[in-house]
């Protein structure tokens, strides 16, 4: 069941002065320590920490803070200092070396470390002056104290093809290649599976099975069969590669499976969770072979209501690989000759749009949230610079897919839940109270009548009205900061956004840890033994914090790509949305071009600018001088710092919009002289302001939840 957190900000565990938690440090120094014991995104009872009471803490230490008597003089919320560093979230960090007085310095990339580290002679890796190099913290910097450190990998001169995506694959601790007793199973299990059908698996060979991927795909781990059978009803077929068969429990292969969590997909390589030999060969259902797979078979009837599921161990032979294009191409014109099909594929296609347009109908009226949140991907030549970018569409043929990779997760997690299996959920928690009823504040800033959000169909309802209106942007964006971030765990939840009680993830093992957990808790009970529930716990924030790492590395890497490029564009002009605002100026992404700056209220049109949090605004006296979370805005590139990862901007023009509140007057909130104060603690002093606002989950394949 889905269970609302409680609307006032959680106290912090341990003694009434001493607290354990995570540390933060701000792009001014400042830091914040995040409570162990309240959840990843609940920012409410952060502890603000001064620079000159941060010690030596880095971002992601585990500290041991000692709260403030004064609390927190002037600003809500608590105040502490650190007094211990019980656990460095790492030692390693990537930098820029350099020489000074005969001795050789890096600065660490970012922020946090304002001051270069020395490292004496860098002789022993051959560092140069310009290098990428990757240096082991010794002695940690602080405000009495400079930091000490050895280099320990050169990555090669900054700048260089390449050297932006070792960068990266450093400093998140990204896996590299596999060790040879990984890939010595992997041969083995290559040499061990046959071209025919194992006599303990049902032959599904002479099925019409068909894959719908993205046109670079290069692993297929879901394939689709559709049939109509007696009383009308629909009887669904997903079929997902048995990776398990494969990836033995305890295994090298699992175990190096297990310690990378995820495949990671950079803008320019994918580092894969496992070997080619397993993820493009021998679990990959390539059409035209015989291929292990694990099989969800879903009844529906004739109105598309789930009656019975069945999941069995399969043989498959995928008649057809199509791309998204290729649908879509049958989808406008199902008599199409230009895609290249037998008359059964072509009759399955049909089924298949009709069977997911009615799937997606029920799932919208039983709540589901659905975000239009426009993603552009860049484009990279051959040297793996940005050479552009394009806008990913998100076509009917991605929702086709999408619905029966929601319906059969949703399936075998029911089958798991009623056979009493201890399994690992996709959780995606309710909003904070206290965030609903701020975004209902801001709606009506906006000018929409809407009863609470705290219910998810008048949330609906208000991402429906706003379709296609100027406010959309700033909505969907609002929206976004009052949800949870998923993660996984047995806990029994629920999933906000589905709009579901009981929800897995098992359509995709050859590229996600949990999914292969799920195919293993089903193989135990089909053989009549109930999966244990002992560690899913610590298995679910690994494979939570996994995931992160992954998501951050990806987008790490397309603002260093993105800053690279612009670097030698000062001055070119984008048109760009807000997507955040803050006291200290307003975050703003290019809409051609993704690239997200700021821009300082020093670069704003002359004016006293007023922040209001709750209605997500910088707010001037003048007429026409507010900004808001949503906002289109023309700006121009006015400074690139490639050492701190920083994008500057200056606003150009902005675009104006009339309230509807206000029936074509000045916009709501514009020109106000005396906007509400901020309530709850501001959110600049508890992100680090070169990171930007959080960005939104994606799929790594655009592809699934």
């Amino acid at each position: 069941m889905n269970r609302h957190r409680s609307s006032s900000p959680p106290r912090p565990s341990g003694s009434a002065s001493v607290v354990v938690g995570r540390f933060r440090r701000s792009r001014q120094g400042y830091g914040f320590v995040h409570p162990l014991d309240t959840p990843p995104g609940d920012r409410a009872a952060d502890i603000r920490v001064p620079a000159a009471a941060s010690l030596d803490a880095a971002n992601g230490d585990t500290v041991r803070v000692r709260l403030s008597k004064s609390r927190n003089i002037g600003r809500p919320g608590l105040a502490g200092e650190v007094i211990e560093v019980l656990q460095r979230q790492t030692t390693r960090f990537v930098g820029t070396a350099f020489e000074s007085a005969g001795q050789c310095w890096v600065q660490v990339d970012g922020t946090q470390f304002p001051r270069a580290v020395w490292v004496g002679d860098p002789g022993a890796k051959s560092a140069h002056a310009g290098n990428k190099v990757v240096v082991e913290l010794i002695r940690f910097p602080s405000l009495v104290r400079d930091g000490e450190g050895v280099i320990v990998e050169v990555l090669g001169a900054a700048g260089e093809a390449g050297v932006d995506t070792r960068v990266v694959i450093a400093e998140f601790g990204l896996p590299g290649d596999f060790p040879d007793v990984v890939l010595e199973d992997a041969r083995r299990q290559a040499a061990a599976f046959g071209d025919e059908v194992p006599s303990d698996r049902r032959d599904l060979t002479g099925e019409v099975v068909v894959t719908i991927d993205p046109v670079d795909a290069r692993d297929f781990d879901d394939a689709i069969s559709l049939k109509r059978i007696e009383r009308d009803h629909w009887l669904l077929g997903v079929h997902i590669a048995d990776v398990a068969h494969f990836v033995r429990e305890g295994s090298p292969l699992d175990q190096e499976a297990l310690a990378r969590g995820t495949s990671v997909y950079l803008p320019d390589r994918v580092i894969p969770m496992l070997p080619e030999i397993v993820s493009n060969n021998l679990a990959s259902l390539q059409p035209g072979h015989v291929r292990l797979a694990r099989t969800c078979w879903i009844e529906f009837s004739a109105e598309g209501v789930p009656i019975a599921t069945t999941i069995e161990r399969t043989a498959i032979k995928s008649r057809r690989r199509f791309s998204y294009e290729e649908v879509d191409q049958f989808l406008a014109d199902p008599r199409t000759t230009v895609v290249q099909m037998t008359g059964a594929v072509r009759g399955l296609l049909g089924r298949m749009r009709d069977l997911a347009r009615l799937l997606r109908q029920r799932r919208i009226d039983r709540g589901a949230l659905e975000l239009n949140m426009r993603e552009v991907k860049i484009d990279l030549d051959a040297a793996g610079r940005v050479s552009g970018a394009h806008v990913v569409e998100y076509t009917e043929s991605h929702q086709i897919i999408e619905e029966f990779m929601l319906a059969a997760n949703e399936a075998v997690a029911r089958a798991l839940a009623e056979g009493e299996a201890g399994f690992l959920r996709r959780i995606h928690p309710a909003p904070d109270l206290r965030k609903l009823r701020q975004l209902t504040e801001f709606v009506t800033e906006l000018g929409f009548e809407v009863d609470s959000l705290e219910s998810r169909f008048e949330l609906q309802r208000l991402l429906a009205r706003v379709r296609h209106c100027p406010e959309e942007h700033a909505v969907h964006y609002a929206v976004l900061r009052s949800l949870s971030r998923a993660v996984y765990g047995p806990q029994e939840d629920g999933h906000y956004a589905l709009a579901s009680d009981c929800y897995c993830h098992f359509t995709s093992p050859i590229r996600r840890y949990p999914d292969l957990t799920v195919h293993r808790a089903l193989d135990l009970l089909a053989a009549g033994r109930r999966p244990p529930r002992d560690g899913l716990n610590q298995l679910g924030e690994q494979c939570s914090e996994l995931e992160r790492r992954a998501e951050a590395a990806e987008r790490e890497l397309v603002k260093l790509k993105l800053l690279h490029f612009l670097s030698s564009r000062i001055g070119m002009e984008l048109n760009g949305v807000v997507t955040g605002v803050e006291r200290f100026g307003l975050f703003v992404q290019g809409i051609e071009l993704p690239a997200e700056g700021l821009v300082a209220v020093a670069d704003l049109p002359d004016d006293r600018y007023r922040y209001d949090r709750a209605a997500h605004t910088l707010s001037g006296h003048r007429p026409g001088n507010a900004y808001r979370l949503g906002d289109r805005v023309r700006v121009r590139v006015a400074a690139v710092d490639l050492e701190q990862r920083l994008l500057e901007l200056a606003v150009v023009q902005r675009r104006s919009w009339k309230s509807r509140r206000a029936g074509g007057g000045q916009r709501a909130g514009a020109g106000r002289s005396q906007p509400r104060e901020p309530r709850g603690r501001r959110r600049s002093e508890r992100r680090n302001a070169a990171s930007g606002p959080p960005a939104p989950p994606r799929s790594k394949r655009r592809k699934r939840r």
